[in-house]
């Protein structure tokens, strides 16, 4: 089979695609036909070896993917080889094959196709983890997500409206602060040009805002943080501005607010029946069109590094999928 391989951490130029085995199942496991991996931000960090976890070299990256089942390990009796699934592998999904363990795959829908199926697991699983456990947002509390224009962050628009938030979404520029508004923002602030305090405080008539989903980090945590109301949570759900910000902790204590940290991967293994119970009312939206994931652009296997460069150089709207199979 084909795959992508990082061999030595760099940046995507750095990785080469070659024919490798294909993998065997171990005890609990199964063998999935990749037909297309959605890409995040973390693939771009997990290559420079600068995410939480550092597979073993060479590796693929690639954390999400959609495809057939083709082989069984031992003991596996609940999935069936030929069986659609969207799985999430951490690493492994630019490749044509993967070895998942049978408890992290999900019965695909019949409406969902390969390519949607898997830009969806990660992004919306992150965001409603995010707003509906960690946030506990509340029908008409107000919600400001910085990056929303990103995958993450245009899942947190979609799912804060769903949820009854009034929604104010900042990104960089008017084309993807455009993309926000067809998925459900109230309001919208394009922080490369508008203050992002003045702003907020002009949208919610000097209140602040009860959540910040916030993905970004870097410049703009800090003056969200001082934009915050009364009880307000800021949810810390990555760093994709490149620098991790120093809070000044007094902002908490003068706002009554609580900063939480939000991370997916460790809830899906610590609290795998309540991931579980969220996958099934995200999937369930899907079925009833409440959600409509948004895929910006979709790559051949070869053309991957193009893909993280996308990512990298913030030019991203929604998500981006690598289609292995191009019938998908």
């Amino acid at each position: 089979m084909k795959a992508v391989l990082c061999k030595a951490y760099g940046p995507p130029t750095s990785l080469v695609l070659e024919e490798v085995a294909s993998p065997t199942p171990g005890k609990g496991q199964v063998i999935v036909s990749i037909k297309a991996c959605g890409v995040n931000f973390p693939d771009t960090l997990i290559i420079e070896g600068k995410y939480q976890f550092k597979p073993a070299m060479p590796f693929s990256p690639g954390g999400e993917v959609a495809g057939v089942v083709k082989e069984l390990g031992e003991g596996v009796k609940q999935i069936k080889v030929g069986q659609r699934v969207i799985a999430f592998t951490g690493w492994g999904g630019f490749a044509e094959e993967v070895a998942v363990d049978a408890a992290r795959l999900i019965p695909m829908p019949d409406e969902m196709d390969f390519a949607t199926a898997s830009a969806f697991v990660m992004t919306y699983g992150t965001a409603l983890h995010a707003l509906a456990d960690r946030a506990v947002l509340q029908e008409g509390e107000t919600l400001l997500v910085l990056g929303a224009a990103g995958g993450v962050g245009l899942a947190a628009v979609e799912l804060g409206k769903l949820m009854g938030a009034h929604v104010i979404a900042a990104a960089s520029n008017d084309e993807k602060l455009a993309v926000c508004r067809t998925h459900g923002a109230d309001e919208t602030i394009n922080y490369s040009h508008e203050d992002l305090r003045e702003r907020i405080k002009v949208l919610t008539n000097g209140r602040g805002v009860d959540v910040i989903f916030d993905p970004v980090g870097d410049k703009y945590s800090e003056p969200a943080l001082r934009s915050i109301a009364w009880k307000g949570r800021l949810l810390v759900v990555g760093f994709a501005g490149g620098e991790i910000p120093r809070i000044p902790l007094n902002l908490t204590l003068l706002k009554g607010c609580s900063i939480v940290g939000v991370f997916w991967g460790a809830f899906t293994e610590r609290e795998a029946a309540h991931n579980q119970e969220n996958l099934h009312t995200l999937l369930t939206w899907f079925q009833q069109g409440k959600l409509k994931p948004h895929i910006s652009a979709t790559y051949p296997l070869s053309q991957a590094a193009h893909a993280l460069y996308d990512m990298l150089n913030r030019i991203v709207r929604g998500k981006v999928v690598l289609l292995v199979d191009q019938q998908a």
